[in-house]
């Protein structure tokens, strides 16, 4: 492979955070960026969304609070008014 330079601009903060995110996978940013340029080559494709996706951590918290559904851990209510809401809040 005979390897050449892309100079790319962006935001100091940015690149800072993206050199830590690979650092913790125990990639470099380079890498980040190749795999990118690999799979934009395969693919054909560049998705932008404003769509919001989950996180890993908030699919664990939702999976932690199915768990404690199922289980009928931690619930409280149903309330039916602010009001029943209110006083069951001034209880506690």
């Amino acid at each position: 492979m005979q390897a050449t330079v892309i100079n790319v601009r962006t935001d100091k903060e940015v690149k800072e955070n993206a050199i830590g995110a690979a650092k913790e996978l125990g990639i470099s940013l380079s890498d980040v960026i190749n795999a990118a340029l690999r799979n934009f080559i395969r693919t054909r494709e560049v998705i932008f969304s404003d769509t919001p996706r989950m996180t890993p951590e908030l699919e664990r918290l939702i999976g932690r609070v199915e768990e404690d559904i199922k289980h009928n851990r931690n619930i409280d209510g149903p309330f039916h008014s602010a009001e029943e809401w209110n006083k069951y809040l001034d209880s506690k």
